[in-house]
């Protein structure tokens, strides 16, 4: 596990502020995939168990992928619910990645088998709920439920980036997850685009001006 010792850590503080002041229960949600050039953006809800909280939970980002993997396997066993949301290449490009983003993570909390009190959202904007919610800016690396979101959306997130690698092969997909990699922009002018790319993405757009250009 990369840990670096002067890095504040999340915590399970202001959930369980929250839990005595006003009770839950309390979702966490965050997201993988907003920058990548393909593939879908997924968004996880997690309310967690106060009484069997995994050791080890963390912003996604700080965790190596064997650790995340560990850490999601226990996520699902102890939490008591877990939601996830699936935005596809096809509403990234027709409303925007934002716009999709928005609704993988409505689409999460929906999925959830609680209705939470609360919901704490990592970034600086909120999805339209039926809950109460709080953006925490940078909230995966300082609440323990948006870290376990975290978790969730990157780890079945990745998993579907390695399936479409089966189905795509060449790409690369299985190591850089559809982010804008050299090679990646190597195989796009090789290979061109698949249906997993954002064809609204201006690297995306650019690649096929090039692929165009070389076919005239």
């Amino acid at each position: 596990m990369r840990v670096d010792d002067s890095r504040i850590v999340p915590t399970f503080e202001l959930e369980a502020a929250e839990l005595t002041l006003d009770g839950g229960p309390i979702a966490g949600i965050d997201e993988a995939g907003r920058g990548p050039w393909a593939g879908p953006v997924v968004a996880a809800a997690v309310v967690l168990d106060p009484s069997r909280i995994p050791q080890g939970i963390d912003d996604s980002k700080a965790l190596d992928p064997e650790d995340r993997e560990r850490l999601f396997e226990r996520i699902m066993k102890t939490a008591l619910a877990v939601g996830v949301g699936i935005g596809d290449v096809d509403r990234i490009d027709r409303d925007n990645i934002l716009a999709a983003t928005m609704w993988a993570m409505a689409e999460a909390m929906a999925k959830l088998s609680c209705k939470p009190r609360l919901a704490l959202i990592d970034g600086n904007r909120a999805p339209r709920l039926a809950c109460q919610a709080r953006t925490i800016v940078k909230g995966d690396a300082k609440c323990l439920s948006i870290a376990a979101a975290s978790i969730v959306a990157k780890v079945t997130r990745d998993r579907m980036m390695i399936e479409f690698a089966r189905e795509l092969p060449g790409y690369g997909f299985e190591r850089h997850k559809g982010y804008g990699t050299p090679e990646h922009r190597a195989a796009l002018t090789r290979l061109g685009l698949t249906p997993q790319h954002r064809r609204s993405f201006k690297p995306v757009q650019l690649a096929l001006g090039l692929l165009e250009a070389e076919t005239v």
